[in-house]
């Protein structure tokens, strides 16, 4: 088990003070809905919900912004969004944190992902989704490939975000990887299922249970199998760490070196778990 004692807690935050971290993935905006319900509607078994606050956020990969604002790190966001208003709106939310959005690339040919959910007296009621999952062209692939060369030499570190809706394509990735590297850059990667194994090289890779479970074939029933799966992701993907978290059992850290730590979780009640991967 590994113990984080208050000082070292404090030491990982001021290790971010200052760090430009590139982030690279598939952006969405979370947008939440919360109202009351009045009464079931006479046009369908569902209830009417009075919508008395909106809230939005960042979603997907742009969720990482938030946790490394609290690191004191600054963001360097690339991805694309739709020439739509939501992709405005989405260039709007930067300004607002005074992060730049020169790594957005406008793409006519899908919308800005954004994801709705309706909430009603608390409870989690609907969520409705607008986006187009597809590989992204091969033109706005150059297109954040060229920021992303002039970026990297000022840039700390890389962190790889892949939700399956197609902007993280192996050619694309297996280059971010290859720029990294030749400017000695660390890189985490949050990997998907479909592109599991287009990671190799990373500095840290963190899959979760069930993205371990399908891309290994191994079922993470117990300690013996988690130290199998690590193995294999280190081989496998010739990382120096491998993290698996392994939802309410907490999760598996192993290294290169031999080293595995596991750490277990403390129970929190949630009315929505987004980006709590």
């Amino acid at each position: 088990m590994v113990n984080f004692t208050p000082e070292r807690v404090d030491a990982l935050m001021n290790a971010g003070t200052g760090r430009r971290i590139m982030v690279v993935g598939d952006l969405m905006i979370d947008r939440y809905l919360w109202g009351h319900v009045s009464r079931i509607s006479p046009e369908a078994p569902v209830p009417i919900i009075n919508i008395a606050d909106e809230e939005i956020r960042f979603g997907g990969a742009a969720n990482v912004v938030n946790n490394l604002i609290e690191l004191r790190a600054v963001p360097v966001l690339v991805g694309t969004v739709g020439d739509d208003s939501w992709g405005s709106v989405f260039r709007d939310m930067l300004a607002q944190k005074d992060l730049s959005a020169d790594g957005l690339i406008r793409d006519p040919s899908r919308p800005t992902t954004l994801k709705t959910r309706i909430i009603g007296n608390n409870q989690h009621i609907a969520r409705v989704d607008r986006e187009k999952v597809a590989a992204i062209g091969p033109q706005v692939q150059q297109e954040m490939l060229r920021f992303i060369a002039g970026a990297m030499p000022d840039i700390d570190a890389v962190i790889l975000q892949d939700y399956n809706k197609g902007v993280m394509q192996p050619a694309l990735v297996q280059e971010v990887i290859r720029l990294a590297t030749t400017h000695d850059k660390q890189i985490t990667v949050d990997p998907k299922f479909d592109n599991f194994f287009s990671y190799r090289g990373v500095t840290v890779f963190k899959p979760n249970k069930k993205e371990t479970e399908e891309a290994l074939a191994l079922r993470l029933d117990s300690e013996v199998n988690i130290r199998k799966a690590g193995a294999m992701l280190l081989e496998r993907l010739n990382t120096r760490a491998a993290l698996i978290t392994l939802g309410d059992r907490g999760m598996a850290l192993f290294e290169e070196n031999g080293s595995v730590a596991f750490e277990g979780t403390h129970a929190r009640q949630v009315a929505d778990v987004s980006g709590a991967g």
